[in-house]
């Protein structure tokens, strides 16, 4: 089943069990798939969709941030609800051993040696692990790597 279809079911399961958090949550998800799929005249594939649910969780994670700045308890256990329910739609992530090899085997086949690589290299490990870490991780991890 495609994640949308997931995202569907999950609506309809939340309506019938009276969840307002995972109705929430998922209508807004489905609602920014529907805008994407308008704004650019075509149908979104599973990656986008996890594309989009990783940013929406992105978005949350800096909500949190600065609910915490403001001391507002009930925003905060807001955001984090909702992080909950849209990580049920990630696909399973990945171990940071595996993102490590990705990462070396992709610095052997690109020749980088210095941090000002780190283009090259983000090129060619993205397609390989699209969706199943979070972008930030990745990036730490060339740099990381690119670094010794």
């Amino acid at each position: 089943m495609d994640t949308k279809a997931k995202l569907n079911e999950s609506m309809k399961d939340a309506m019938k069990t009276g969840d307002e958090v995972r109705k929430r949550t998922v209508r807004m998800v489905l609602a920014a798939v529907k805008q994407s799929e308008v704004d650019k005249r075509a149908e979104m594939d599973d990656m986008a969709i996890v594309a989009l649910i990783q940013k929406e969780i992105k978005n949350r994670r800096e909500s949190l941030e600065e609910a915490k700045t403001a001391n507002r308890p009930d925003l905060m256990a807001n955001n984090e609800a909702e992080i909950k329910v849209l990580e049920v739609f990630l696909p399973q992530a990945m171990p940071a051993e595996e993102l490590r090899a990705i990462v070396q085997a992709a610095i052997a086949e690109t020749g980088a040696a210095a941090p000002s690589d780190m283009g090259k290299v983000m090129k060619v490990v993205m397609p390989k692990v699209a969706g199943r870490a979070p972008n930030d991780m990745i990036s730490a991890a060339v740099k990381e790597l690119l670094a010794k």
